[in-house]
C-alpha cells in the first residue's frame, strides 16, 4: 500500500473549516478543479464523501465532523515543528534536568549551580544522578541530560563534548597529620598510608601517580579502595590515611583540612560536559550548558592549595 500524500492533510483542514469547496480553492490559492479533485482524493483514502450536497452548499458527513478536530491538531503540530523555534523565555520555562555526575561535582559546583539557576529560570528543577560508571547509555537512552566527567576510550563517539575545566591532583590529610607540617618530598609521600579512589578497581590517575613515583624508586602503601573522592576525603578527615584528589573537582569538600601538591609530576585530567547530540539545538538544553560551563569558570578560577 502506498503513503498518503500528507499534504492532503493541509486540503482537508482548509475543506472541512470552510465548507466550501470554491472557499477552500481561494484559500489555498488553486483553482476549484483541483481542489475538486483534491477532494475526490480525500474521499477514495478515507472511504466516505465527507461533503455531500444539501441545498446550494455543502454539509460534513459524521466522519468529516469526527476528523475535523484531529486533523486541525495534527495541522497545527506540524506547523509548529516546522516553525524556527521561539525565543527561550526563562521567566517561563518549566522543566526538569537530569545531570548525571559525581558527589563531588554536585557539592563543589551544586550550590552557585542552583542559585543561579533559580535566579534565571525559577521553574527550572535539577536532577542530579548519581554517576556510578562512565557507561554513556543513559545520555543515548534519553534518560540523563547531560553528564560530567572525563572522556575516555568508553565515551561514546556520537557524543557531544565540552571541556569545563583542568584540574591538577593534590594530596589530602586531616589536621595534625604530620605530612601538615614541613616539606613534603616523594618519599615522605610515599610512605604515608593511601586511599586508592577507583570505580572499577584500576584507575588511570592512581597508575599515573604510581608511574611517578617509580623513578625515585618508591611504593604506595595502599590500605583500602573506595568509589569516591568524597569518601575518600571523609575517609582521610578522620584517620591517618592520605587522599589524592583533583584539587579544583573536591574544592568544596577539603574545607578544614590540608592539601598540598603532590611532590612527583602527575598529568592534569580534564573534566567536560558530554551530551546526545539530539539536544544540541535545544534552547533550554543550550541555556544549561551555558549556565555549567559558566559556574565552573567562576568557581575555578580562585585556585588555593595549602
Amino acid at each position: 500500500m502506498s503513503k498518503p500524500d500528507l499534504n492532503l492533510l493541509v486540503t482537508l483542514d482548509v475543506l472541512l473549516a470552510e465548507g466550501s469547496v470554491a472557499r477552500a480553492a481561494r484559500r489555498l490559492r488553486l483553482s476549484p478543479s483541483a481542489m475538486s479533485r483534491a477532494l475526490q482524493r480525500l474521499r477514495e483514502l478515507t472511504g466516505d464523501p465527507l461533503l455531500v450536497r444539501a441545498g446550494r452548499g455543502l454539509v460534513p458527513t459524521p466522519r468529516a465532523l469526527e476528523l475535523k478536530e484531529k486533523v486541525g491538531q495534527l495541522v497545527e503540530d506540524a506547523q509548529t515543528v516546522l516553525r524556527p523555534a521561539e525565543k527561550l523565555d526563562l521567566k517561563r520555562l518549566v522543566r526538569t534536568f537530569t545531570v548525571r555526575t559525581s558527589d563531588g561535582f554536585v557539592e563543589n559546583f551544586g550550590p552557585d549551580l542552583i542559585a543561579r539557576i533559580g535566579e534565571e529560570a525559577p521553574g527550572v528543577r535539577l536532577c542530579f544522578m548519581q554517576k556510578s560508571n562512565k557507561d554513556n547509555a543513559p545520555l543515548r537512552e534519553g534518560t540523563v541530560d547531560l553528564e560530567t566527567g572525563v572522556v575516555g576510550d568508553m565515551t561514546g563517539p556520537e557524543l557531544r563534548v565540552q571541556a569545563l575545566f583542568q584540574d591538577s591532583f593534590v594530596g589530602v590529610v586531616g589536621k595534625g597529620h604530620p605530612l601538615s607540617q614541613g616539606e613534603i618530598s616523594p618519599e615522605r609521600y610515599a610512605a604515608g598510608r593511601h586511599i586508592l579512589v577507583s570505580r572499577r578497581g584500576l584507575d588511570k590517575a592512581a597508575l599515573d601517580i604510581d608511574d611517578a613515583l617509580k623513578p625515585f624508586g618508591l611504593e604506595r602503601e595502599i590500605v583500602t579502595t573506595v568509589g569516591g573522592f568524597s569518601t575518600a576525603l571523609a575517609l582521610a578527615r578522620a584517620t591517618d590515611l592520605v587522599a589524592s584528589v583533583p584539587e579544583r573537582h573536591t574544592r568544596s569538600l577539603r574545607d578544614g583540612m590540608f592539601s598540598f601538591p603532590l611532590p612527583v609530576v602527575v598529568p592534569q585530567i580534564t573534566v567536560s560536559l558530554l551530551w546526545h547530540p539530539r539536544l544540541d539545538a535545544d534552547p533550554a538544553h543550550r541555556w544549561l550548558r551555558s549556565c555549567i560551563r559558566n559556574v565552573c569558570a567562576g568557581r575555578c578560577s580562585d585556585r588555593s592549595v595549602g
